[in-house]
């Protein structure tokens, strides 16, 4: 199989856990190679739900290793948490967990001042507060604190002096809060040493190996490509690279050695927190939506905003990531509806307008055309001739325009409600 990418293609939430799941079963290694504990990962197997944060999840296929990436901004606290969450289930993860000694250390600090600018914005960017643009702005900064600093007690101290003698000026000064000690950070560093500093190592240089010995390795990121901090609906989008060269910069493995990239696809789009959404359904059928498709956020219970298919949007998408096959998952929430909407094209202004633009994406006035819908509950279909006939036009429809194959099929939560196309 090689090296293969999953890539959200929209604004996050379509489903990825559900997939990397279903495409761990084929695979050796599973890597995280961006984001934080800001994105919830959920998985449902045999009715019982998990959620990840930090930890890939692969970990609950046995035998499969799993690897938090360079490109990852690690929250001790949360780590610990979740690791210990799996193992009260049997789950021992420390012995198939690894953690790049180049990832950087998001502290409580982070947080603090996440929270702190949110506030002080007047116009929201709706981040979820868990730190992770000030963690990323440290690592550019060049003041970050990485997992490999700890094991040096002389210069993780260094470190520690450094980070707080910039954060807590900015605390006082410029937010009225109180600072942090040098004593409770250190302890926490010291704590995470204690807990995980084992799983610590050179993740490039691991993963390399491994490829090179034929191992199957599946590389996971957390948000979409429209959340992109380069590509998405900036400035309201996440402080990472969700898309293809965030996974190769966050894992270390080179270009040459990705085989698949595979586009985690929703039937419909769906949006948390502020920020332009071209097709979103403020009315009873994005309500619908949201009800059917259990549409709040799994690491912050947000509801989601809904609305229809967007085919530019796809389009971008694939353009940027190179997307080789599709994975269109929730068909079953249209169910219901007489017809389905699809945006085919944009206008800005009256001109009409053939990509997905950088600026001016809240002019954006979506083209639609209306497809029948169906009735049937398709929850329990588990081939691409089960379903209605009209589902299936719906399917062949967005693998026609996009011009890419859709190879796997979700119409339910659970990991049974999931179906290839042979």
């Amino acid at each position: 199989m090689g090296c293969t990418v999953i890539i959200g293609t929209q604004w996050g939430d379509e489903g990825k856990a559900k997939m990397i799941d279903f495409y761990s079963q084929k695979a050796d290694i599973i890597v995280r190679y961006q984001g934080g504990a800001n994105a919830g990962h959920t998985v449902v197997v045999n009715g019982k739900k998990h959620v990840f944060h930090l930890i890939p999840s692969g970990i609950l296929h046995e035998g499969t290793v799993c690897v938090i990436g360079n490109g990852v901004v690690v929250d001790p606290v949360q780590l610990i948490e979740e690791c210990q969450l799996l193992e009260n289930e049997g789950i021992d993860v420390r012995k198939r967990l690894y953690i790049s000694d180049a990832a950087h250390l998001l502290l409580p600090f982070h947080k603090e001042l996440d929270g702190a600018m949110e506030e002080a914005r007047s116009n929201k960017i709706g981040t979820t507060k868990r730190g992770i643009g000030p963690c990323y702005a440290d690592k550019c900064l060049r003041v970050g604190i990485r997992v490999g600093d700890i094991f040096d007690e002389v210069y993780c101290k260094e470190r520690i002096t450094t980070a707080l003698a910039i954060k807590n000026p900015q605390f006082e000064r410029c937010y009225n809060r109180e600072g942090f000690t040098f004593a409770e950070t250190y302890d926490l560093l010291m704590t995470f040493k204690d807990y995980a500093g084992a799983l610590a190592i050179n993740t490039p240089y691991y993963l390399y190996n491994e490829a090179k010995k034929g191992k199957n390795i599946l590389l996971e990121g957390a948000q979409g490509n429209a959340l992109d901090i380069d590509h998405g609906t900036y400035p309201f989008v996440t402080s990472s690279n969700p898309s293809i060269g965030g996974a190769i910069v966050g894992s270390g493995l080179n270009p040459f050695m990705i085989q698949d990239v595979v586009g985690i696809t929703k039937a419909y789009v769906t949006r948390v927190g502020e920020g332009p959404f071209p097709t979103e359904d403020k009315g009873s059928d994005g309500e619908l939506l949201r009800q059917r498709g259990g549409e709040f956020g799994a690491t912050t219970g947000r509801p989601r905003r809904c609305g229809w298919f967007d085919i530019e949007l796809l389009k971008h998408t694939i353009r940027i990531n190179g997307i080789t096959t599709i994975a269109l998952t929730k068909l079953d929430v249209l169910s219901g509806f007489e017809t389905i909407k699809v945006a085919v094209g944009y206008s800005i202004n009256g001109k009409k307008i053939d990509h997905f633009p950088s600026a001016m994406q809240d002019k954006i006035v979506p083209v639609y055309e209306e497809h029948p819908g169906w009735h049937e509950d398709i929850t329990g279909c588990t081939s691409f001739k089960a379903l209605p006939v009209n589902a299936q036009n719906y399917v062949h429809y967005i693998q026609d325009t996009l011009q890419v194959p859709i190879s796997i099929i979700s119409v339910g939560p659970d990991r049974v409600n999931t179906f290839e196309i042979k």
